[in-house]
């Protein structure tokens, strides 16, 4: 499908999908700045005052994930009564204090309101801004728009690894406070949502958004088409009665779809990639890396950004169901690797240097995917599908802080090969989970899925 329109520009829609997509760059550069501050933070000069231990560390990594779920339902209420744009202007502004927080204190007690700070607006990054990118694209563009979630993150991830490998501690806050501050500023010129502006009745203002963002007069028929789609497909969801969890219970398909998202969500949110990628640099060091651990953790989120543009060119061309189970049994291959590579080192056996941060950038580039969220989006009717993916989402942030919570206590009494080998059995479960009771989502209609969902194989 071409990317360029009869009539009219797509510039705009690009400028604003990327100015909304900053909170995700933000977003990655507080989820990356654990790894390479690690070292700093448990040094003699630590900028706590104080070297922080291992559980320490770990508490103030989790905090993230914990709080994210407090950001899921608050950003989905405050982008359905005040506007997707006056959402994004919360999340980036929280984002901002999170930063500032770090600059003004150093204290433990400190960091930990900071990563609360910054993982509130986490839980909603994930939830408001495909939502506002999906109501100000058009259809030949939206797919392309919506890459740019992952790929964000990504870049943020990248950045923070970079930064924080060369810069001293209070710089590298200096720089990151920027971008979220920026986000603010710039989302006061951003269009907001037509479809808000639809709900709300603001017909005028829609349809002259829609004629901003296409380049299009006012009075173009595709504008006034567009505005009259929205305007039926608000009518029609008004229409219909109120889905309760209760009745998505009471429905079978819907049953073991809800089941079967919460198995792969909790599957993929503890399969260790998160943990790797948060603990790189220690990890490194634990194999007896001593060539700048810090450097070497790069290649992880180039690797990661190169794996989720790979995966978003593959997903459309794949089946999604082979693309996962391929996903958990690379995992798999390469958490195991890890885990002999530490138990022959414990016997006097010298691995090779290049062969642990192999091992992980294997783990990292297949454990870190769009694939779960892009089958959990296909498999409802979407009189259910927010209720359901608010859910699994607070769910999967829950499990993301327990993975991460657990990793530093867990290392310390099993011993980091056996956190390896404990990993690797999850993924190894995510791969038979997703052969055998996942269906095929790629090319299939909603109906076609509910069938395969009410089958007998599944939940019951």
């Amino acid at each position: 499908m071409s990317l360029k329109p009869e009539r009219g520009h797509t510039y705009v829609q690009w400028m604003v999908a990327l100015l909304a997509n900053t909170t995700l760059l933000t977003y990655g550069l507080q989820a990356g700045w654990i790894s390479p501050m690690t070292k700093t933070l448990q040094s003699e000069s630590s900028p706590t005052g104080a070297a922080l231990s291992d559980n320490d560390i770990s508490l103030v990594a989790s905090m993230l994930c914990l709080s994210a779920m407090l950001g899921v339902a608050m950003f989905a209420y405050i982008a359905d009564t005040y506007g997707r744009r006056v959402c994004i202007m919360t999340i980036a502004a929280l984002q901002a204090l999170s930063w500032l927080v770090k600059l003004c204190t150093s204290s433990f007690s400190g960091l930990l309101i900071a990563r609360v700070l910054c993982g509130i607006p986490s839980g909603g990054c994930f939830n408001i801004i495909p939502v506002y990118v999906k109501e100000i694209s058009q259809d030949n563009i939206r797919g392309v728009l919506g890459t740019l979630l992952i790929l964000m993150q990504n870049v943020g991830i990248l950045s923070m690894f970079a930064l924080g490998s060369r810069l001293e501690y209070h710089t590298v806050l200096w720089i990151a406070i920027t971008v979220p501050i920026a986000t603010v500023l710039l989302m006061l010129k951003a269009p907001e949502s037509p479809a808000f502006l639809v709900k709300k009745g603001n017909i005028a203002k829609a349809e002259a958004t829609v004629a901003l963002l296409r380049g299009l007069e006012v009075t173009d028929k595709i504008v006034m088409s567009e505005v009259e789609m929205m305007q039926n497909e608000y009518s029609q969801f008004k229409s219909l009665p109120n889905i309760s969890f209760v009745s998505i219970f009471k429905q079978k398909s819907w049953r073991n779809g809800f089941l079967l998202s919460l198995t792969i969500m909790s599957i993929f949110s503890c399969n260790g990639s998160y943990a790797i990628m948060t603990f790189a640099s220690a990890i490194l060091s634990s194999f007896g890396v001593t060539v700048s651990p810090e450097l070497q953790a790069l290649s992880f989120p180039a690797v990661m950004l190169l794996a989720s543009l790979l995966s978003l060119f593959y997903v459309e061309r794949l089946g999604r169901k082979q693309i996962l189970s391929a996903a958990f049994l690379v995992t798999a291959g390469s958490l195991v690797c890890l885990a002999t590579t530490l138990l022959a080192q414990q016997h006097g056996w010298a691995a090779p240097a290049w062969l642990p941060a192999a091992a992980m950038v294997l783990s990292l580039a297949s454990g870190v995917s769009p694939v779960p969220y892009i089958i959990m989006s296909e498999m409802f009717h979407f009189q259910v599908r927010a209720k359901v993916l608010a859910c699994v989402v607070t769910h999967a942030w829950f499990m993301s802080f327990t993975q991460l919570a657990a990793f530093g206590p867990l290392s310390a009494a099993l011993g980091l090969h056996s956190t390896f080998f404990a990993f690797a059995a999850v993924n190894l479960c995510g791969a038979l989970v997703s052969l055998t009771l996942l269906p095929e989502t790629k090319g299939k209609t909603l109906e076609q899925i509910e069938i395969s969902l009410r089958g007998k194989h599944f939940f019951r």
